[in-house]
C-alpha cells in the first residue's frame, strides 16, 4: 500500500486531503507541524510527504533541508511542497532546500495525482532522486554531487548546505558507473556503492582531471577498492613530475597512511591516457587541457541522455582580453583559448565549471588556476549551454556566500537574455538526463 505524510497546521486541509488519499487506497499519516512530520517521516518512511511551506516549529524550508540530509535513510521518499504563495523565489527556494515538486493551493486534486503519476509513484517530474540510481544500459543519465569544494575539505555549519567535500561527482549512463575525480567526497560515495551492490561485483571507472591533493585525497578511503570482486580502473593523463601510478601510490605510503595501494585486494587498473578521444563503454569521452597549474583535464561526455562537460580547475582568459595593458598578442591568444573552451562546452546539456572567486577575489588571484562567476557564466552563455554548475567553491566560502555568487549567476544570465540555468553545485544534488 502507497502512503502518504501529510503536514501542514490547517486541520481542514488535513482531513479533506486524508479523505481523498484514502479513497484513492493510500495509507495516510498527519503532522500539524514540521517538527513532528519529521519524526513520523523517519519512522513511516512515507512514499510522498505533503509539506506545507509556512508552518510553526519547522517551516517546509527547513523540513526539506532536514529529510534531505537523511536520503541515504529515506531514499525513495518525495517531498511536495505546497504553499498559498506564488513567488517565483519561493519555488526555487523550495527546490533548493530539497524539494522534488511545488504546487500551489488552492490544490487539485487531478493536478496532484499527474505530479503523483509522472514521478512513478509512484520516475521523477523534476531532478532529484526518486528510485534509486541503477547501471541498467536502458536508464537514463544521472549526476550527483558528492564533493564540491576546492583545495581542502571545509566541514562544518557553515557549509551544511552547500557541503564540505573536495570534487567528486557521481555519473551513470548506458551501464556504466563514472566517478569524476576523487576528492575526500568519494568516501561517502563509496559506502553508498557497498551498501547498494552488497555482494555484487561492480565495475568503476574513475576519471581523474589533475592530481592535486583536493582531487585525489579520498582515494585511499574509497571502499569499493578494497573489495576483491569489484574492478577499479582509473584513468588520467600523466602528472608534469610523477606518473600517476606513482602519484596515486605516494599519498598511501608510510608515514603518510597505514596501508599502502599494493594491498587493495580489488583488482585496480591505472591507466594513463594519451588520446584526447576514447571510449568508456558507450560513453564516448573527449578530453581538453585547462588553464590551470600541471597537466589538468576537462572532460565531455557524451551518452545517450545528454552531454556532461566536467571543467573543474580552470582560469579563463576574459579579463587578459579586456584589458589595457595586454599586448595585441596576447589578447589574440587568450581570445583563441576561450574559443576553444567555448568549442568544448557547445550545446552541452550540463557544463560543471570552476567559479571559485567572485570579480574582487579574482583581481588578487590572477594566474592562480581558477575562474571567477562572471568569466565562467559568460563563457557558459556563449557555448549554448543549457545549465551550468558552479563548481568548485572556495573553502573561504561559506553557505550564505556561495549563495550570494549564485544570485549574482543568475542575474548574469538574465541580463543577457539568457535561458541558461545557473545553479551552485551542492552535495546531494541529483540530476537526472532524460
Amino acid at each position: 500500500m502507497k502512503s502518504v505524510l501529510l503536514i501542514d497546521d490547517d486541520h481542514g486541509f488535513r482531513s479533506l486531503f486524508t479523505e481523498l488519499f484514502e479513497s484513492h487506497g493510500w495509507q495516510v499519516f498527519q503532522a500539524e507541524d514540521g517538527e513532528a512530520g519529521l519524526n513520523i517521516a523517519l519512522q513511516k518512511k512515507p512514499d510522498v510527504v505533503l509539506c506545507d511551506l509556512l508552518m510553526p516549529r519547522c517551516n517546509g524550508f527547513q523540513f526539506c533541508r532536514a529529510l534531505k540530509s537523511q536520503r541515504d535513510y529515506l531514499p525513495n521518499t518525495r517531498i511536495v511542497v505546497t504553499t498559498g504563495s506564488a513567488y517565483a523565489t519561493d519555488r526555487l527556494n523550495a527546490f533548493e532546500a530539497g524539494a522534488d515538486d511545488y504546487i500551489t493551493k488552492p490544490i487539485k486534486p487531478d493536478e496532484l495525482f499527474k505530479i503523483l503519476e509522472k514521478a512513478s509513484i509512484g520516475g521523477s517530474s523534476k531532478e532529484t532522486d526518486l528510485l534509486g540510481p541503477s547501471l541498467d544500459p536502458h536508464s537514463a543519465t544521472r549526476l550527483k554531487f558528492w564533493g564540491v569544494r576546492g583545495s581542502i575539505p571545509t566541514p562544518g555549519p557553515d557549509t551544511v548546505f552547500y557541503g564540505g567535500n573536495t570534487a567528486c561527482v557521481e555519473l551513470r549512463a548506458d551501464g556504466e558507473l563514472i566517478i569524476l575525480d576523487a576528492g575526500s567526497g568519494i568516501r561517502p560515495l563509496g559506502r553508498k556503492i557497498q551498501t547498494e551492490f552488497r555482494n555484487r561485483p561492480v565495475k568503476i571507472t574513475i576519471l581523474i582531471s589533475h592530481t592535486h591533493w583536493d582531487h585525489i585525497q579520498g582515494f585511499p578511503f574509497f571502499s569499493p577498492a578494497y573489495n576483491s570482486k569489484n574492478e577499479v580502473r582509473i584513468l588520467s593523463f600523466e602528472g608534469a613530475r610523477r606518473g600517476l601510478e606513482a602519484t596515486l601510490a605516494s599519498q598511501m605510503e608510510s608515514p603518510y597512511f597505514p596501508i599502502s595501494m599494493q594491498q587493495m585486494p580489488g583488482n585496480l587498473a591505472i591507466h594513463e591516457l594519451k588520446d584526447l578521444e576514447f571510449a568508456i563503454g558507450k560513453v564516448n569521452v573527449q578530453a581538453t587541457f585547462m588553464n590551470h597549474p600541471g597537466v589538468c583535464a576537462g572532460y565531455r561526455l557524451r551518452t545517450s541522455s545528454g552531454t556532461v562537460v566536467y571543467m573543474p580547475d580552470n582560469e579563463l582568459h576574459r579579463r587578459l582580453r579586456t584589458s589595457n595593458k595586454a599586448t595585441g598578442e596576447a589578447v589574440q591568444f587568450a581570445e583563441e583559448q576561450d574559443a576553444r573552451f567555448a568549442d568544448f562546452l557547445r550545446n552541452a546539456d550540463v557544463a560543471i565549471m570552476d567559479a571559485q572567486y567572485d570579480l574582487s577575489e579574482y583581481e588578487n588571484h590572477i594566474s592562480w588556476g581558477h575562474s571567477c562567476v562572471d568569466d565562467s557564466v559568460e563563457l557558459a552563455i556563449r557555448a549554448g549551454v543549457k545549465r551550468l554548475f558552479l563548481f568548485h567553491h572556495d573553502p573561504d566560502h561559506d553557505d550564505t556566500r556561495v549563495a550570494q555568487m549564485l544570485a549574482h549567476a543568475r542575474q548574469l544570465a538574465e541580463s543577457h537574455g539568457s535561458k541558461l540555468i545557473v545553479e551552485a553545485a551542492r552535495e546531494g544534488h541529483e540530476l537526472v538526463l532524460d
